[in-house]
């Protein structure tokens, strides 16, 4: 458990959006003012951030970073296609079970006694035997941040269970009683928009858009990451990525592919972007062939633009 007091980790970093800004900043992660008062605003008003946008836009980013900025645990729930409300909540750890059960046989088979059917039951299923997943560790965890991963992987089934579950922070565990949060974690949900997610659960949320940086904020992220990096060398990355994502490819780079190829191409010792460098190094940002295979072509295009 924290031992912390249930009130530092949302007052410390977040006396103003500013502030908060601030505080991110020193972790690396760049917030513009709308994202940083959307941020604190979620924290203020105890409500689920619901970050949306294309992937590589730093959704997942500034869960992790606000974990570090309140000094608090980073709770990640990953979601995909058929998950349930079991794999977000808690199973029990049958092989331990088994082994109490079977020390209990042993011990009152050597007393010459009986198992009692009701008393074993209650020892089985008892709090040392539950195994907590992400959402009950996230209201055991107090303070914490939980992060709810590309949520538009779920169905509808399961956004109706998170529906409740972040309404009355709280579950109930049939063998054990209720587990309520003492203090409800900030709670950071994301999608790519694979598909609309109802509106239900965005209704209790507050809702953030997520786009690329700008070019001055992209080579501002680099500088962050990757002290060092020769000013031309970040400008013409950051320019080249964004032509990237204007070439119409099947996965157009993210910000961490930014940091990854210009980080590559520190490793290989360029000064600057140019075609020998580009193609030595495309690995690090693009990551499908058709896409390699189309900008080996046009990388002269790509530079000079």
């Amino acid at each position: 458990m924290n031992d912390r007091d249930p009130g530092d980790a949302r007052d410390a970093p977040a006396d103003s959006p500013v502030a908060l800004a601030q505080a991110l900043r020193s972790t690396g992660y760049l917030a513009d003012s709308g994202l940083a008062t959307a941020t604190f605003l979620a924290m203020k008003m105890n409500r689920p951030l619901f970050c949306e946008g294309e992937p590589g836009t730093g959704k997942t980013a500034l869960a992790q970073a606000l974990a570090q900025v309140t000094g608090t645990e980073l709770i990640r729930l990953q979601c995909h296609d058929g998950i349930d409300a079991s794999q977000a909540l808690y199973d029990w750890d049958f092989p331990r079970q088994l082994l109490h059960l079977r020390a209990l046989e042993a011990a009152t088979g050597a007393a010459g006694e009986k198992l009692d059917a009701d008393a074993v039951e209650a020892s089985l299923y008892d709090a040392r035997f539950l195994l907590a997943r992400p959402i009950l560790r996230a209201l055991q965890i107090t303070p914490s941040v939980l992060l709810i991963d590309e949520v538009d992987r779920a169905d509808d089934e399961f956004e109706a269970f998170l529906l409740e579950v972040l309404t009355e922070h709280a579950v109930t565990i049939p063998e054990i009683g209720e587990i309520r949060a003492k203090v409800p974690p900030l709670v950071v949900l994301t999608s790519n928009r694979t598909r609309e997610v109802h509106d239900a659960l965005k209704r209790r949320c507050l809702y953030l858009w997520l786009d690329h940086p700008d070019l001055q904020r992209e080579i501002e992220i680099l500088h962050s990451r990757l002290p060092g990096l020769p000013e031309r060398l970040a400008a013409q990355v950051a320019g080249a990525v964004r032509a990237l994502r204007r070439a119409d490819l099947l996965k157009p780079p993210g910000v961490a592919e930014t940091i990854d190829w210009a980080r590559a191409l520190q490793l290989v010792g360029a000064r600057h972007l140019d075609v020998d460098s580009a193609a030595a190094t495309l690995g690090a940002v693009l990551k499908y062939r058709e896409d390699a295979d189309r900008v080996r072509t046009q990388l002269d295009t790509l530079l000079a633009s």
